[in-house]
């Protein structure tokens, strides 16, 4: 018989994993390939937008998870409270930013939007790694 816990876990962990990859993976090849067409990186920018949302909908679900079969949310303190912090934060600064470039990057030069990716690739490895520190301080 399939423990309908540790499957909901698992679900929501390929999602939040897939975030993840989106938003590191997608922002890595817009910096590092030959600066692209203005359209593709618009359309790179909606992709890294879903992933900070998968980020956040996941987040959010595995809290909901853990309440639904405990009562409560996850017992964390310390490093894994600050990592946790951290998190939501880089989610938060993410999707505004992404919102931001989708609204005013048109008119920018390519610096600019190079720029802008260099941000989002930051705030993609800075979630990732407080995601290690979260895990095992947890």
């Amino acid at each position: 018989m399939i423990d309908l816990q540790n499957l909901s876990y698992a679900i929501v962990q390929v999602v939040h994993n897939f975030g993840a990859v989106t938003v590191v993976g997608g922002t890595a090849f817009m910096l590092h390939m030959v600066p692209q067409p203005a359209p593709l990186q618009r359309k790179f920018a909606w992709l890294v937008g879903f992933g900070w949302g998968a980020q956040v909908l996941s987040g959010m679900a595995f809290g909901a998870i853990s309440h639904y079969y405990y009562g409560a949310f996850p017992d964390i303190h310390g490093i894994a409270i600050a990592a946790l912090v951290v998190k939501m934060l880089c989610a938060v600064s993410g999707l505004a930013m992404v919102a931001f470039y989708l609204r005013y990057a048109g008119g920018w030069a390519d610096r600019q939007r190079h720029i802008a990716w260099q941000i989002l690739f930051a705030l993609g490895a800075t979630a990732l790694t407080a995601a290690a520190f979260l895990r095992w301080f947890s």
